[in-house]
């Protein structure tokens, strides 16, 4: 494991222990948000459970974005759903920093998962926008992601009803 992916001066590595915190940080900024329907930030020992989840060769990954060492964004991807008809299936997610934002950084981190995805045995990654969000839907767009439809009034948040447009992106095993 090591340096995977550059972008600018943005590298995407795989994540380690040292990582955790600024995950769960840029990720409970996230929860201020309806970006994510998490009502309260997962502990550091739920970060601390995803990490021991990885394995590359399911498809379960979760990756770092570093700007001069500093973690500004993460990808992950794992089980879209628990029953295993559904284990060719991956479930995607990226997340940057609001200080990162608008510099390639979800780029690099979707590039990168998404080729690890096409090197392990799954055939389809999805993906769940909250509406409205226009820039995580053009990040999907322009990583091959096409609209599947809308789930209205899926989530509830701040004393709200939201929608969540999903999207799929077909993958093939082993072609990167």
């Amino acid at each position: 494991m090591g340096v995977t992916a550059t972008s600018l001066a943005t590298t995407v590595v795989d994540a380690r222990p040292e990582h955790l915190e600024a995950i769960a940080a840029i990720y409970a900024a996230a929860v201020q948000t309806p970006a994510t329907f998490d009502l309260e930030p997962p502990s550091l020992e739920r970060w601390r459970e995803t990490l021991r989840a990885t394995d590359a060769d399911a498809g379960n990954e979760l990756l770092v974005a570093l700007t001069d060492g500093e973690v500004v964004g993460f990808a992950k991807s794992g089980p879209h759903k628990d029953r295993g008809g559904y284990a060719t299936t991956r479930e995607t997610s990226v997340y940057v920093h609001a200080d990162h934002r608008g510099r390639g950084v979800g780029h690099a981190l979707y590039g990168e998962l998404l080729a690890r995805l096409e090197r392990a045995p799954v055939l389809l990654a999805v993906a769940g926008v909250t509406q409205p969000n226009p820039a995580s839907e053009a990040l999907h767009r322009a990583h091959g992601f096409t609209e599947v439809g809308v789930f209205r009034g899926v989530g509830v948040k701040f004393g709200r009803t939201w929608d969540v447009r999903w999207f799929q992106r077909p993958l093939t095993p082993g072609s990167a």
